[in-house]
């Protein structure tokens, strides 16, 4: 891509003074892994691939249904019944065809963890369940990736970044997971669309300041409570 051309499509990211042209080169040589194609994944996607990350990595082993549409915004009614990885592949290339989208279709489990992480600069956890959010925190710590992490639930969201430059990680916050069944999850209790949207966002905008060398809070947990409008930080 010749250098006016990336001017010309990241020129808003480039005018921001703490961005700048050196900014954009780090965003364009940049690997993300996203874990998870679904309600926080999409707009994760979304704008990462719209601000250029060079290599993004999408990791989902599950299809697109119709009941999925009111939030995972990158699928569409043409995408049920297609692999979440190979639909978000297709949204990625129409948005931004300079962007390498590396479609993994696998569930991340404790046998191909190492493997697959290890081959990016960091990781946004996207995913919906315990065993895995954990599976990748512990990964990230012993692979020394930073990892930037959220949940949502009904109105509710959270959104951290752990084990970045020897930071804390999830587990000194929560030492121990709960059991999965405990916990209910949106396909028991629902989530509007717009509140994976906001969070995504806010996951997007976290790792894109993280790879421009950009100060991010560490120790310390975002919640957000929707329903009351209320945003409360949590230092660990």
């Amino acid at each position: 891509m010749k250098k006016e051309d990336i001017f010309s499509r990241y020129s808003r990211q480039i005018f921001i003074e703490e961005i700048g042209l050196e900014g954009q080169k780090k965003i364009m040589a940049s690997k993300v892994l996203v874990i998870g194609a679904g309600g926080l994944g999409s707009p994760v996607i979304q704008y990462l691939a719209a601000a250029g990350v060079g290599t993004l990595g999408v990791a989902d082993f599950d299809l697109v249904e119709l009941h999925n549409l009111n939030r995972q915004v990158i699928h569409t009614e043409e995408s049920i019944g297609r692999s979440k990885v190979k639909s978000a592949e297709v949204f990625v290339e129409k948005l931004n065809h300079q962007v390498n989208v590396v479609a993994i279709e696998q569930k991340i489990n404790a046998s191909n963890a190492d493997e697959i992480l290890s081959q990016y600069d960091l990781v946004v956890d996207g995913s919906d369940n315990f065993s895995t959010r954990y599976l990748v925190n512990d990964t990230c710590v012993k692979l020394k990736k930073t990892l930037v992490y959220g949940s949502i639930l009904g109105f509710s969201g959270q959104v951290a970044v752990f084990s970045h430059k020897e930071s804390k990680n999830l587990r000194d916050l929560f030492p121990e997971p709960p059991f999965d069944e405990d916990i209910p999850d949106c396909d028991s209790l629902g989530v509007l669309g717009a509140l994976p949207g906001m969070i995504g966002s806010m996951m997007a905008l976290q790792t894109l300041k993280i790879i421009a060398g950009l100060p991010v809070t560490l120790n310390q947990l975002t919640l957000v409570d929707t329903l009351n409008w209320r945003f409360q930080t949590i230092d660990f």
